[in-house]
């Protein structure tokens, strides 16, 4: 199985400091959705991880949240796009929870769930605890530069040997890019039956 972990705040949709509230304010940005289809398309199994404390904050509730994800999950299939499955915590960082991100529990259920190791497998975020979150877990890390990328970049603590990309379409071209190189490299090495 292939899979894939993205963050969706800053990686999917535009970030906003005043949170995400509405499905009015959920808007995707450019080529984000159209990435996802091409994961797709190469057979990964799209999965998003996110940290929504707005709920704890009481800036949204349940049915907002589920709102979002459904204009999401619909402006996705409208360019061909499917997402998977959705982790997300509601906590704020005072819960000191085990699934806010820059801890990994979410990525410990998204294992569980999919019965399968996560080293190895891709991971984007724009954000430092994103990223720790996932290389905690045995990903590899992927930087894009929206949202809080272009600071995330600049702080200390970056795991080792973080791909850093524009933005999601640039970052899937790479790992698509490289998948297809890998792949052709194992054909010419393996014998001819």
């Amino acid at each position: 199985m292939k899979l894939i972990i993205l963050d969706r705040d800053g990686v999917i949709n535009f970030d906003s400091a005043s949170f995400i509230k509405t499905a009015d304010e959920w808007q995707p940005i450019p080529g984000s959705l159209e990435a996802i289809a091409r994961l797709n398309q190469a057979g990964y199994q799209v999965v998003i991880c996110t940290n929504q404390s707005g709920i704890a904050r009481g800036l949204l509730n349940m049915n907002a949240l589920n709102a979002i994800h459904q204009k999401m999950h619909m402006a996705a299939h409208e360019v061909g796009a499917e997402i998977d499955a959705i982790f997300f915590c509601p906590h704020a960082a005072s819960d000191n929870c085990d699934c806010r991100k820059p801890k990994s529990g979410m990525f410990l259920e998204i294992a569980k769930r999919y019965e399968i190791s996560l080293k190895g497998i891709p991971n984007i975020g724009d954000s430092l605890r994103d990223l720790q979150a996932g290389f905690n877990s045995g990903c590899i890390s992927y930087l894009v530069l929206t949202g809080k990328g272009t600071q995330t970049q600049t702080e200390d603590g970056l795991p080792p040997d973080t791909l850093i990309y524009p933005d999601l379409a640039a970052a899937v071209d790479g790992l698509l890019d490289a998948t297809e190189t890998t792949d052709e490299v194992a054909a010419a090495i393996l014998p001819s039956a």
